[in-house]
């Protein structure tokens, strides 16, 4: 006479694919991890371009007032200077804005998983 597994051996099968369904979501979420770690380091670097921008428009804007003294040009150089540098800045930090609103920096395979893991178990 063949009997079923049991609770016992249910348990362990239900155990065994719980451990299973979490080792595939953590390859998931590292391999994820990887790719956010890329844009993170992509949005860096666009933050800190438009660091250096805005100090280039601090140190052009002065140096101009040192150099030319108002003679030439006047006012006019300082604002020429000024809306270059404002539109260097502008442009990294709407760069830097889109890529976030891209939603590159999230996990969403992981977050779909995990979703449709909780329907399922629901």
């Amino acid at each position: 006479m063949v009997h079923g597994p049991g609770l016992m051996g249910g348990l362990t099968g239900l155990a065994k694919n719980l451990f299973g369904l979490v080792v595939s979501r953590v390859e998931l979420a590292a391999i994820e991890l990887s790719e956010v770690r890329n844009h993170l380091i992509e949005l860096l670097a666009l933050f800190a371009g438009a660091v250096l921008a805005v100090w280039f428009a601090i140190a052009y804007g002065t140096a101009t007032i040192v150099a030319l003294a108002w003679e030439s040009m006047g006012w006019k150089i300082l604002l020429i200077m000024f809306l270059v540098f404002l539109a260097i800045t502008a442009f990294l930090v709407f760069r830097g804005m889109a890529l976030l609103k891209e939603g590159k920096l999230a996990f969403p395979e992981t977050m779909k998983e995990l979703k449709n893991d909780r329907e399922m178990l629901l």
